[in-house]
């Protein structure tokens, strides 16, 4: 955080702080909820779905250095935390209204996030 002194940085981020950067391969799940369309049988059509997570996620963020190449992280601690938010706020400017219901980003398998609008759940 540009806001911390480096040792600050070192205690509240651990193996985590390197000015360098650090490498993540994230995962995550979109998990969307609305009425069933009667004619369709569909929440939406994935192929839609497909392009939506290709324009909100992959294009910005696959092989980035996050803190680097992503201008919202110039100013924004790339954190997991953070890394959800901006997955949602991406998702929901491209989604129909209503449709969005949480984001769950995986750092790790045991480090995992889950972003519902304002509400963040650590698991």
């Amino acid at each position: 955080s540009k806001s911390l002194s480096d040792e600050e940085n070192q205690k509240l981020f651990g193996k985590c702080n390197n000015p360098n950067g650090h490498g993540h391969n994230y995962k995550g799940k979109e998990l969307l909820t609305h009425v069933v369309d009667p004619v369709s049988g569909m929440v939406i059509n994935l192929t839609d779905l497909k392009e939506y997570m290709q324009e909100a996620i992959m294009e910005p963020l696959d092989h980035k250095n996050l803190d680097k190449d992503v201008p919202y992280f110039a100013e924004v601690v790339s954190t997991t935390e953070n890394v959800a938010v901006f997955i949602w706020e991406n998702l929901k400017k491209l989604l129909p209204v209503g449709t969005l219901y949480k984001v769950k980003v995986y750092e790790t398998d045991q480090n995992i996030v889950v972003y519902k609008g304002e509400e963040t759940i650590s698991e």
